[in-house]
């Protein structure tokens, strides 16, 4: 490793151990890293990772209760008005299939469930609505954490869904505040900001983080870090675009799984005691690079998202097991010592009619 880099990563992990964050120019300096480097750039960033919360993966479910239909114009979203996407569109699934969806990932593992229902904000109807849903999951499931989505909040609903049993509210700022404007016309960054800073001030745990991969600059994504950091979430999602076709960024294929990873070690250092949490597009642009993100964040959703599809929930805690984490809450074994399932006898390619696989 260059003295350079050394002296870069050292001095990032040194300010992360003490919760100092980056200066601007190392998280420029992290960004600006070669390929060749980034082993180097997920050591440093798993040193931080591992002293504050060891080996564990908190899991996570998301259950779209309202899918579709939404009147903002929010650039990467499939739910967008006017979006062409093929997208499941439906208005408020049953509190009771919610609980069942929460009932298989709670065995799964999942310590925290986010109720999201696309939409400008709730409205009182649909708080009342929210309410039942998570009487059905606290009933069964008393310790869950169960987080709320569902846009442009005030401080009025914030306070109702404290008092219902929400523990915590997620509201992206998603972009920098420079370049909000050219993904979304219909409300502000500074709505978004706002609406965080209501649930935090209602008694929220704040969950506010990003997507990546709509051709921001380096610039913008160590603004956002700082905008976040001036919120003090208590969670950061990570979210790499997913280019729907039918939407306007159907056409934004430029992340590689370098960047992503680049990108989660930063916000690793720029939260190093907080729960950095890799969300929609993990497994579309990190690909066969997952294991290196479990290094760098500490927390996952398991199974699908809002409106694609995830990896198989087991497949996910293969991955876990495989990479020597444990799942943060069980105490079980992920997986069974003998893997005869994964053991397949060839039957092609040379002494057979059927062509190899090459």
């Amino acid at each position: 490793m260059k003295n350079d880099l050394r002296t870069l990563l050292d001095h990032l992990v040194e300010g992360a151990l003490e919760r100092r964050a980056p200066t601007r120019d190392q998280a420029l300096g992290l960004l600006a890293t070669s390929d060749d480097d980034l082993l180097d750039v997920v050591a440093a960033g798993g040193r931080v990772r591992r002293h504050f919360f060891e080996n564990r993966v908190k899991l996570n479910l998301i259950v779209n209760m309202k899918s579709g239909l939404c009147p903002e114009d929010c650039s990467y979203c499939s739910q967008r008005s006017g979006s062409t996407a093929d997208v499941l569109k439906y208005n408020w699934i049953d509190p009771v299939a919610a609980a069942d969806m929460a009932d298989r990932a709670v065995r799964g593992g999942a310590k925290r469930v986010c109720l999201v229902a696309s939409g400008r904000g709730p409205s009182d109807r649909d708080i009342a609505r929210i309410s039942e849903t998570v009487l059905a999951i606290k009933e069964r499931h008393p310790n869950v954490e169960v987080c709320t989505s569902l846009g442009l909040l005030t401080a009025e609903r914030a306070q109702r869904l404290l008092d219902i049993g929400v523990y915590a509210y997620n509201h992206n700022l998603n972009t920098s505040e420079t370049k909000y404007g050219d993904i979304c016309s219909t409300h502000t960054f500074a709505d978004r900001v706002d609406t965080v800073g209501v649930a935090h001030e209602a008694g929220l745990s704040s969950c506010s983080g990003a997507i990546f991969g709509m051709g921001e600059s380096d610039e913008d994504v160590v603004d956002l870090a700082f905008d976040l950091l001036k919120l003090s979430p208590d969670s950061v999602p990570i979210n790499f675009l997913i280019p729907f076709a039918g939407t306007p960024m159907s056409g934004e294929w430029r992340l590689t799984p370098q960047r992503c990873l680049r990108i989660l070690a930063l916000y690793r250092f720029f939260f190093p005691d907080v729960e950095v949490r890799i969300a929609g597009g993990r497994e579309l642009h990190l690909r066969s690079l997952q294991t290196l993100g479990l290094h760098l964040a500490n927390s996952i959703f398991l199974g699908d998202y809002l409106t694609s599809e995830g990896q198989e929930g087991m497949l996910d805690l293969e991955l876990i097991a495989d990479a020597g984490f444990v799942v943060e809450g069980l105490d079980d074994v992920t997986l069974p010592t003998a893997r005869h399932d994964m053991v397949t006898l060839r039957r092609r390619g040379p002494g057979t009619e059927v062509p190899a696989n090459v």
